[in-house]
């Protein structure tokens, strides 16, 4: 299962909405992302969320782009919902097998994970936000402390039962000696990575996290991520509440766009090194 792995789709009202009036659209590609450099450029805090579209440039599909995993298969999309999880045998098996060939495990870091890095050396980033499940960030080179798993992370299991987890390849090098579907070797229960699917709740206190960092940005930095999502689809609205700038990058259109200051189509592993100067 690769790291874009997505987060419960919860009512939208259980999180903040601020009205904010329409600041901007799409520019001409080198003024918005000169824009968006000089945005960034003068920022004392700095939150980024990042999504799929970050890892794709690691080899990692999305889910909803033109080449994504829901995409090419629709069917696929059983997979991340927790009642068919639990439900289905079958489901399960097809789930460990797409874990033990998840490109997750030998994908590296790409120029915006890297660029991410350099943000935070610069001593402006708040935090990390992600949606991502992959690690890369975290192997690029961001600070642990900083970086908020809110779709929790493929490189543990978690028994589904009695909680308990242990690192992915365990299990791994049990599904590779033929058991398709690995119980829980302490009580029998269901394993699944330590990731959040459909229908699953959020982790309290990681949500809140990515809250507090919304709340206390003066720039809110979205990459690759669609915004559809909630209660993480949320957080922009919150920064702007906060009176934060809003700053998107991403190859497709968000349902946001119209409250960001500027939106950058361009590929993020080339953006985000121009976003971090701050030279010019």
């Amino acid at each position: 299962m690769s790291r874009n792995e997505p987060g419960v789709p919860v009512q939208a009202d259980t999180v903040a909405h601020t009205q904010a009036p329409v600041r901007g659209a799409v520019g001409v590609p080198v003024q918005a992302r000169e824009r968006a450099r000089q945005i960034v450029a003068s920022a004392r805090r700095v939150t980024v969320l990042t999504g799929a579209g970050i890892s794709t440039d690691s080899g990692i599909p999305d889910f909803r782009g033109p080449n994504g995993v829901w995409t090419r298969n629709p069917g696929a999309e059983k997979m991340f919902t927790l009642d068919n999880y639990l439900a289905d045998p079958q489901i399960r098996r097809v789930a460990w097998q797409n874990r033990l060939h998840s490109p997750a495990w030998t994908a590296q870091p790409n120029a915006g994970h890297r660029a991410l890095v350099e943000l935070e050396r610069s001593g402006r980033m708040r935090a990390l936000v992600t949606q991502n499940i992959d690690g890369l960030h975290q192997r690029a080179g961001s600070t642990e402390e900083l970086v908020v798993e809110v779709h929790g992370t493929i490189w543990d299991v978690v028994c589904l039962d009695c909680g308990d987890r242990n690192p992915t390849s365990q299990a791994l090098k049990r599904v590779e000696a033929g058991e398709d579907d690995p119980p829980c070797r302490l009580c029998g229960g269901i394993l699944k990575s330590a990731t959040i699917s459909f229908g699953q709740n959020l982790e309290k206190p990681v949500f809140d996290r990515a809250v507090a960092a919304a709340e206390d940005c003066d720039v809110f930095l979205a990459v690759g991520t669609s915004l559809r999502v909630y209660p993480v689809a949320g957080l922009p609205q919150i920064a702007i509440g906060g009176r934060a700038r809003l700053v998107i990058v991403n190859g497709e259109e968000t349902p946001l766009d119209e409250l960001a200051e500027v939106v950058v189509r361009d590929p993020i592993s080339e953006v985000l090194p121009e976003l971090v100067t701050s030279e010019g």
